[in-house]
């Protein structure tokens, strides 16, 4: 009996991104993430679950999800709406009966062969700019055997991949995709464990020992450094600095904390925990100062 290949799990196909590797890219963002970081800006990604987002302020007060909804998640209270996400199963049903589009589920199912459709559309623009596919997050790694097949057809079809990570997961999940993975852009957050712990729920050795692996198996690596000043001091982005100095890296990229996905939460209904502002111009300079010397080209976003 031939078993059926598992699907992957999506939020969202982004085309024509610039930001997520070289060239015009299309971007794949794979839900579930076993790191639960303050600043994260893709919270609809974390659960492996689809989630319903609601935007307040295109609401029309219609009062079809109300009607629809068979878990009786939707209420309107003294003309205000609410929503009780606990009692939340996912299945839509209130999304097709918004006329105002305030209701989107966010998440579904693909096939290799839907997806790889999807993908392959785009092939001239990948072709003609240097780019490619890049499957991010979320953790797309986590969904390692789906990933695996999807990296295949591409690379059998000439498109360039790429692996958005954190790098949290077993080696063995790494190992199962490396054949077919032209590039890796790799998020080292911290050096310090007990720093990695409080910001993002988890402890890091797994992280850097990866990418250490990474290394000693000769992938094409772009390390991404997120700096959060709430976060990261300058003894601790050195520590990252040394850490890197001497690996065989690509690319050191280093990205400033920034609040395009604060709007997220409130749509998500989650609470946006970090009060933290945009690092200064200074801060930034100081922080790059602590990466000269190193081997890779650096790139402040």
């Amino acid at each position: 009996m031939k078993m059926e290949k598992p699907k992957g799990f999506i939020s969202n196909i982004q085309q024509f991104s610039l930001d997520d590797g070289p060239g015009i890219r299309t971007t794949v963002f794979f839900r579930g993430c076993n790191l639960r970081c303050a600043w994260c800006h893709n919270p609809e990604c974390i659960p492996f679950q689809a989630v319903l987002r609601y935007n307040a302020s295109v609401c029309i007060g219609c009062g079809g999800c109300l009607q629809a909804c068979p878990q009786g998640c939707h209420a309107a209270e003294e003309g205000c709406h609410t929503l009780n996400r606990v009692a939340c199963i996912g299945c839509g049903e209130c999304v097709s009966h918004c006329p105002a589009g305030a209701l989107e589920l966010n998440g579904r199912g693909y096939s290799e062969e839907e997806l790889f459709e999807r993908l392959a559309a785009d092939a001239e623009f990948y072709q003609s700019s240097g780019g490619g596919v890049t499957f991010s997050g979320g953790e797309p790694v986590l969904q390692n055997v789906f990933l695996a097949g999807i990296l295949k057809r591409c690379r059998e079809a000439g498109i360039h991949t790429a692996v958005d990570t954190a790098g949290n997961v077993l080696w063995e999940m790494f190992e199962a995709i490396l054949p077919d993975t032209d590039l890796f852009l790799y998020d080292v957050k911290f050096f310090t464990p007990e720093k990695h712990l409080a910001a993002a729920g988890v402890k890091n050795d797994k992280i850097l020992a990866n990418l250490q692996e990474l290394c000693r198996r000769g992938a094409r690596i772009w390390v991404r450094v997120p700096l959060i000043p709430d976060f990261h001091d300058m003894e601790e982005i050195g520590k990252i600095a040394a850490f890197l100095k001497d690996l065989p890296l690509e690319r050191i990229e280093l990205i400033p904390y920034h609040r395009y996905g604060v709007g997220k939460y409130a749509a998500l209904g989650i609470p946006y925990t970090l009060s933290c502002k945009e690092p200064a111009p200074e801060w930034m300079e100081a922080a790059k100062a602590r990466f000269k010397g190193c081997r890779a080209e650096l790139v402040q976003q």
